[in-house]
């Protein structure tokens, strides 16, 4: 069963590739995803399956797969959202939506799942359980499409749920995995800092709303280096400094933007008090008003133990020549919407290598000249094929 389902796989690799492609050549924004989502559910038009939409906060797709025989629950995710990029590749499937691009490989994960879903349906009499496809709407975009989808029920009675994620810091081939906490949370805040403006010669009258604005940007890195423990992780960014004016005129208001990055819960917690704090010392020691807005978009991803370590067994034992190592790879402090589903469902989020054959160094994510080496796509479909065959007991 196990060679099999590999062989289907390695069948329909060219299938793989060509809806890449065309997701690529098409990409769409979160919670605009509307023609993705209808390519994604005409996929599945006519075959053996449940095909539940709109789920969640927007255009997720829920595909039941069941089994011959009852049994256990398990879930696989795709994401299928762009970003506002202007693509510069120059790839023939360039992006056909000027200024949205698929610069994080999410079009890789929904074409190898697409696949992989439709060789499981076709073998679903040899499963002993029930598989859940998730293509998920809106991770790139909070509060993301993961949380509502989770808030729905629809997976209830999941044991456990996979998923992964491609990434340029490794050659196809690469399979790395992290247990325990492996991807960071991420909390943005807008502080409005409302002074009394006045003329340059003057600033007794006045009360700067600029000097005070300078203070958090400088004090709030204390909160990182004093109040963090040193072997915790934590990241505070000021992305954003609005406070033009003229030369000669004291200003009145500033606005700040900023981004948190943290690894743990407590420390989400820990930052968030002492962000608090200091707005509330500025207020008092600057005589100026204060408006916070504080919101935690994505919590850390953590990656069951157990779990993770089943899944590493089962890929190492692979003796497949697509899948060319198996290795711990580092925490990310970027973020992930998949933590929502892991904050519910034990399960393991793990990483598939991408980077383009013949460079040195690659586009990382999010850059618009991000490009893949297309064998990851296979695979990513039979590391994740080879889980579901693990998991079941099929060999």
């Amino acid at each position: 069963m196990r060679k099999e389902l590999m062989r289907m796989l390695e069948s329909r690799k060219d299938e793989m590739i060509q809806i890449r492609r065309y997701l690529h050549e098409h990409p769409e924004l979160s919670f605009k995803e509307d023609k993705t989502a209808q390519y994604i559910a005409d996929f599945y038009e006519g075959k053996d399956v449940k095909v539940l939409r709109n789920v969640g906060n927007g255009n997720g797709i829920i595909v039941t797969i069941k089994g011959g025989n009852p049994g256990k629950t398990i879930a696989l995710r795709a994401d299928f959202d762009a970003l506002p990029i202007l693509e510069e590749t120059d790839v023939p499937f360039k992006s056909k939506n000027e200024g949205v691009m698929h610069a994080c490989g999410h079009d890789a994960h929904t074409a190898y799942l697409l696949i992989l879903a439709d060789c499981l349906i076709q073998v679903k009499d040899s499963l002993a359980g029930t598989i859940k496809i998730i293509h998920q709407h809106a991770e790139e975009a909070p509060p993301g499409g993961a949380k509502s989808i989770v808030e729905s029920g629809v997976l209830d009675d999941v044991e456990n749920i996979f998923g992964i994620h491609i990434f340029p810091t490794h050659p196809a081939g690469f399979v790395g995995y992290h247990s325990g906490f492996s991807l960071a949370g991420r909390s943005f805040f807008k502080l409005v800092i409302q002074g009394v403006g006045g003329h340059g010669s003057s600033p007794h009258m006045a009360n700067d709303a600029i000097v005070a604005a300078a203070h958090f940007v400088t004090a709030v890195q204390t909160v990182i280096s004093r109040r963090l423990n040193p072997f915790d992780h934590g990241v505070i960014t000021i992305g954003s400094f609005d406070g033009k004016g003229t030369f000669n005129v004291i200003k009145d208001s500033v606005e700040l933007e900023g981004d948190v990055r943290y690894m743990t819960v407590e420390t989400q917690q820990l930052i968030a008090k002492e962000v608090h704090r200091i707005v509330k010392g500025i207020e008092v020691e600057f005589d100026v008003q204060c408006e916070l807005t504080y919101t935690a978009d994505y919590p850390p991803l953590y990656n069951d133990p157990k779990v993770t370590a089943d899944i590493v067994e089962s890929l190492k034992s692979m003796d497949d020549p697509d899948i060319k190592e198996v290795a711990e790879y580092p925490m990310l402090s970027g973020s992930e919407d998949f933590a929502y589903y892991l904050e519910k469902i034990p399960g393991c989020f793990f990483f598939i290598g991408c980077k383009p054959k013949g460079v040195d160094s690659a586009y990382f994510n999010h850059h618009p000249k991000f490009d893949i080496d297309e064998d990851c796509l296979l695979v990513a479909a039979k590391s994740v094929g080879q889980v579901v065959c693990s998991y079941y007991g099929l060999e």
